[in-house]
């Protein structure tokens, strides 16, 4: 192919019309006429040597070809806009939307210290949190669209990763709850009734998975979508959440619970910041990862000290 010859806008057409699957849909997308994306399609078969989208019925669908091209399309892409974003990113002048993706548990934690932040340096930055999605559906579509995810473990695949803090789960009751220091045993953890949290994207809750293979089963009574929902309900009657610790840490005294150690060890959870390659050298994308790195240090300090 003679690179010479070649349109980059066709390019962000093709991307348009992968991720659509419509020719319509896409013209919208990218702010073209239709007539004018179905002549950026004709010339893209010419080009690739493939009819990237085929008639099914009353629906379009893309060939095999173009659905290999999808991922490394959008890489591309991504580094291309990478070559025309500034050197620097002056925060008290920017006006900047970050989307971050971060379970319920996370906003408690780490929202109040980076808004106090991002309002004293970028009064005019603005921080969207997005509804979480575990990696079973988040898409590559979606990906595209997020700055940051704040997740456990190695889950989303293809994104940098850094730690940002170090937790461990433990269970919580309401204060006063008659069989609390019960609890402690495996006896009394088994006879309670437990709140399961079955975020979106999961079948269950993780504990469950991480206790199968211990040979214990939790008495499920109540499964809630998030962990501020589970610490609520049990804050005002006599099932237990099994939940981290340092979230049962924020709101004890608010919703005056207790924290109570599980009968067996639970371990340490590793809170990290995923973030996707087109934002590694992102000076905006820096500046916001240094300062979620620099709360992540603060709350590790205060845990030392406890």
């Amino acid at each position: 192919m003679n690179l010479k010859s070649l349109d980059l806008n066709l390019l962000v057409a093709l991307d348009a019309l992968l991720l659509e699957g419509n020719v319509s849909r896409a013209a919208m997308r990218i702010g073209l006429s239709q007539p004018a994306t179905s002549h950026a399609l004709q010339r893209l078969r010419d080009l690739i040597g493939d009819p990237l989208l085929v008639r099914n019925g009353a629906r379009m669908e893309l060939t095999p070809r173009a659905l290999a091209l999808r991922g490394p399309l959008a890489q591309a892409l991504d580094q291309v806009r990478s070559l025309f974003v500034s050197d620097d990113f002056d925060a008290a002048r920017s006006e900047r939307h970050f989307r971050l993706m971060m379970p319920d548990l996370a906003v408690e934690l780490l929202m109040p210290p980076l808004m106090e932040k991002v309002t004293k340096l970028a009064p005019n930055v603005r921080i969207d949190v997005v509804p979480w999605r575990g990696p079973a559906i988040f898409t590559a579509d979606f990906a595209r669209t997020i700055d940051l995810v704040i997740s456990i473990g190695d889950a989303f695949r293809g994104f940098h990763r850094q730690r940002l803090y170090t937790d461990s789960d433990a269970l919580t009751v309401r204060r006063g709850h008659p069989a609390a220091a019960k609890l402690k045993k495996r006896e009394g953890f088994l006879n309670a009734r437990h709140v399961a949290v079955v975020i979106r994207g999961q079948s269950e809750d993780l504990i469950d998975i991480w206790l199968r293979p211990k040979g214990i089963e939790r008495k499920i009574a109540l499964v809630v979508p998030g962990y501020i929902e589970a610490l609520h309900v049990t804050a005002r009657t006599d099932l237990v959440a099994f939940v981290p610790r340092r979230l049962i840490g924020a709101l004890s005294k608010q919703l005056s619970l207790v924290a109570i150690a599980p009968p067996f060890d639970p371990g340490i959870d590793e809170q990290f910041m995923f973030y996707p390659t087109r934002a590694q050298m992102d000076p905006g994308s820096i500046w916001l990862r240094n300062i979620m790195l620099g709360i992540g240090r603060e709350m590790e300090r205060e845990k030392r000290k406890a």
